[in-house]
């Protein structure tokens, strides 16, 4: 069945954007949205206090998680958006080097931010989703 999702690359856009500049779902599709991922564990806890790229595996694995429970995967994601609680570009970047790599090939739109705070102590990083799925779930 053709996925519900077309990525686009726009030609005349910077191709140095690791990501679509835009994403199309075709009906029938159902959409998943998700809250953020977080850096918690099991228990709740914060993970790898201090360290953005740790903190960052585990929000991808936490969002692959989130996304399995709606009868979504990765692939299915049409949009993200990455939150990560620095001032320093260096930070936002090695943050989104594990998102994009837990996508592969799949490099849906994504917006990258740089925020003051996050909600639970010591998090770092946070990333939520939209993703197109078809059939019923």
């Amino acid at each position: 069945m053709t996925p519900p999702t077309r990525l686009i690359r726009v030609p005349a856009l910077s191709d140095v954007a690791e990501y679509a500049y835009a994403a199309t779902v075709e009906p029938p599709a159902r959409l998943v949205y998700t809250a953020g991922a977080c850096p918690l564990d099991a228990e709740g806890r914060t993970v790898a206090p201090g360290d953005p790229v740790d903190q960052a595996r585990q929000v991808m694995a936490n969002l692959e998680t989130a996304l399995t429970a709606a009868g979504a995967r990765l692939t299915d994601v049409v949009k993200t958006t990455v939150y990560v609680a620095s001032s320093r570009q260096a930070d936002l970047v090695a943050v989104w080097e594990v998102v994009r790599d837990a996508f592969g090939d799949h490099e849906p739109p994504s917006t990258l931010l740089g925020v003051a705070v996050l909600g639970y102590s010591d998090q770092l990083v946070e990333v939520e989703a939209v993703a197109a799925v078809r059939g019923e779930g």
